[in-house]
C-alpha cells in the first residue's frame, strides 16, 4: 500500500524526532524475519527503551539528514529496521545483538554512536558498555577507594595496638 504524501512527512517526522534524542542506532536487515519473531523483537526493545521501526530508505535518509546518524544515510539500502537507543547507548546492541544470535535472519548491517559510523563487527563492544546505574557504582567506586584506604591507614595503629594487648593476654592466660 502506498503511502500519501502527509503520512511519509509524519514518518520522517516522527524518526526524526527519534533519532533527535537518541544515543545510538542499529540497522539490521531483516529478511526472511517472521511476523512473531519481529513482534518479539519489538517487545524486547520496547521493555529496553529501545525504539524499533521500518522505514522506507529514502524516507529513512530524509530524517537521519540533520541528526547524529547522517553518517548513515548513504548505506541505507536493501529492507533494514532501524532501531535507536533512547535511554542509554548501550541497550541498543544488547538488544539487537541478544536476538541477531537466536535469529540468524537478522544481520546487523550499521551501528552508529556519537555521530560515528561504526561496523557491524562493533556491536558486542558498544552492548558492553555499562548502563546508567552501572556507571554511577563505577564512579562512586572510585570516589570512595581514597576515603575507604584512608581510613584504612588511620585505624591501622589502633587495631595493631588492640591485637598485640589481646596476644599479652592470651600469652598470660596461657602461662
Amino acid at each position: 500500500m502506498a503511502l500519501t504524501l502527509q503520512q511519509k512527512q509524519q514518518v520522517v517526522s516522527q524518526v526524526t524526532e527519534v533519532a533527535a534524542t537518541a544515543h545510538a542506532a542499529v540497522a539490521a536487515e531483516y529478511r526472511g524475519l517472521s511476523v512473531a519473531a519481529m513482534t518479539q523483537l519489538r517487545t524486547r526493545a520496547r521493555d529496553a527503551g529501545v525504539h524499533v521501526q521500518v522505514v522506507r530508505n529514502t524516507l529513512a535518509r530524509r530524517a537521519l539528514a540533520e541528526t547524529d546518524f547522517a553518517c548513515m544515510s548513504e548505506h541505507l539500502t536493501g529492507p533494514l529496521v532501524l532501531a535507536f537507543s533512547t535511554d542509554e547507548p548501550g541497550s541498543v546492541a544488547r538488544v539487537m545483538g541478544d536476538f541477531a544470535k537466536t535469529n540468524d535472519k537478522l544481520v546487523v548491517r550499521l551501528v552508529s554512536f556519537g555521530g560515528r559510523l561504526l561496523g557491524p563487527e562493533d556491536l558486542e563492544t558498544l552492548a558492553k558498555l555499562p548502563t546508567r546505574d552501572e556507571a554511577i557504582a563505577i564512579l562512586m567506586s572510585v570516589l570512595n577507594a581514597p576515603i575507604t584506604k584512608l581510613v584504612r591507614t588511620m585505624a591501622e595503629p589502633c587495631s595493631r595496638l588492640v591485637r598485640t594487648v589481646a596476644a599479652v593476654t592470651t600469652q598470660k592466660e596461657a602461662a
